[in-house]
């Protein structure tokens, strides 16, 4: 197990080839603005159907 890990941060190491810091911000940037932009599309939709379906009751009453 030890031999596993140690072959494991070896290959980390020398083998992965990690992106710069500015290109980690620039795709840091681009998943909080679209994680931002869906989470208000996806709260619109709640909105309108809290909405429709509310006026549907009150519709049936």
């Amino acid at each position: 197990m030890v031999q596993y890990f140690k072959e494991s941060l070896e290959e980390l190491k020398n083998n992965v080839t990690w992106p710069s810091l500015g290109d980690t911000q620039k795709e840091m940037v681009v998943v909080v603005v679209f994680s931002i932009l869906f989470s208000l599309v996806i709260w619109g939709m709640d909105s309108s159907f809290e909405y429709l379906i509310g006026k549907y009751f009150e519709f049936m009453k």
